[in-house]
């Protein structure tokens, strides 16, 4: 893969956004100002990068000079040696590097998101397990730094979730999220269970890039605005007004709706960010399938109903079945902690697999 040509050319467009935001007139227009801004910070670790890479190959030839010179006495030679087959080590992964760079960005990596952690076969076991999960990425988004809030939830009374559904907010979460939608299938000994048989449970987790009414086209009349009155599980809670809020996408015929917030303004707001969330993701989902080629460079599809994951708590093993990884490190990966881990070589995998594809492209 001949990298040069195009690392010059974004090295080339990198200086002539480093000239327009230097000039005067740059503020004028705020929205290009902006969108120049997040270009060039997009630009400058692909340029940095490659800096380091063509400062390798400088090294590499003034050594090849050195060493080749018949005046360059014997101590100095074997230090040029040595610095020589460091550089050589050095310069594949530099080139590796700046390939990782090269990649496409998914346009969506940045955005927050909104997950949806629903319990599926295996009745209350399923529903604890739902709440597990759904801790353990309230957990991981707090090492990260995120913030986590939920829009609209379906408590058991066992202590778990029949239905969960919250925002995470914070830098490039969906870039570290976008790996956990799909089937997660637990396998334990329930405290109800006397015979100490292992059950298996499965939740299913959707995890959607917060997007903007400006990214789907959603117009007044294609929405139904439903109200009705709130009511927490057992009785608690009961609302006396119709605070909550049901928002029907008529064209899809996707709804969401939310009853937790304090208000019906609330409510409202809570019930449209999913609403435009989901709608977003079917656009998504119908544009990859689309482009079904491209799918294959990809971990996993992203389907609801594909297992990906499973905890196997007598062993303290977890596996991704995407990319056969297995981890006995169950307690942790449940903190939130050890996720970090797991979501590292997902991400890992699927760079390799669009270098893959890349090299092909250009092969």
């Amino acid at each position: 893969m001949n990298l040069m040509p195009r690392l010059e050319q974004l090295e080339k467009r990198h200086e002539e956004l480093s000239h327009l935001l230097g000039q005067p007139e740059a503020t004028n227009d705020m929205d290009q100002f902006t969108k120049f801004n997040k270009e060039y910070a997009d630009l400058t670790p692909i340029v940095e990068a490659f800096g380091a890479y063509k400062g390798l190959l400088s090294e590499k030839s003034d050594l090849e000079a050195m060493l080749s010179d018949k005046e360059t006495d014997a101590d100095m030679k074997e230090m040029a040696q040595e610095e020589y087959n460091a550089v050589l080590k050095a310069i594949p992964e530099s080139e590796e590097k700046l390939k990782i760079h090269l990649i496409p960005k998914d346009a969506d990596d940045d955005r927050n998101v909104i997950i949806e952690v629903r319990a599926g076969a295996g009745g209350d076991e399923a529903a604890l397990f739902a709440g597990d999960i759904f801790r353990m990425y309230a957990r991981f988004a707090e090492v990260h730094g995120w913030k986590t809030e939920i829009l609209e939830e379906s408590a058991n009374e066992t202590g778990g979730y029949k239905e969960v559904v919250a925002q995470i907010n914070g830098a490039g979460v969906y870039a570290k999220m976008k790996f956990e939608s799909g089937v997660h299938r637990v396998q334990r000994v329930p405290e109800t269970e006397s015979q100490g048989r292992i059950h298996t449970s499965a939740i299913t987790v959707a995890v959607l890039p917060e997007a903007e009414e400006a990214d789907v086209n959603i117009e007044a009349k294609d929405l139904r605005t439903d109200t009705y009155r709130a009511s927490g599980s057992g009785g608690q809670h009961v609302n006396t007004t119709d605070s909550a809020v049901r928002i029907t996408h008529l064209p899809t015929g996707i709804v969401a709706q939310c009853q937790d917030q304090s208000s019906q303004h609330k409510n409202r707001d809570s019930a449209m960010k999913m609403l435009i969330a989901r709608v977003h993701d079917a656009e998504r989902e119908r544009l990859d399938q689309a482009r079904s080629a491209d799918r294959k460079s990809q971990v996993g599809t992203g389907d609801r109903s594909e297992r990906i994951r499973t905890y196997n708590f007598p062993q303290s093993r977890v596996t991704d079945h995407r990319i056969n990884l297995t981890k006995h490190n169950l307690d942790e990966i449940l903190s939130g902690e050890g996720l970090t881990e797991v979501v590292e070589s997902l991400t890992t995998e699927d760079q390799a697999r669009k270098l893959a594809s890349m090299a092909e492209d250009t092969a």
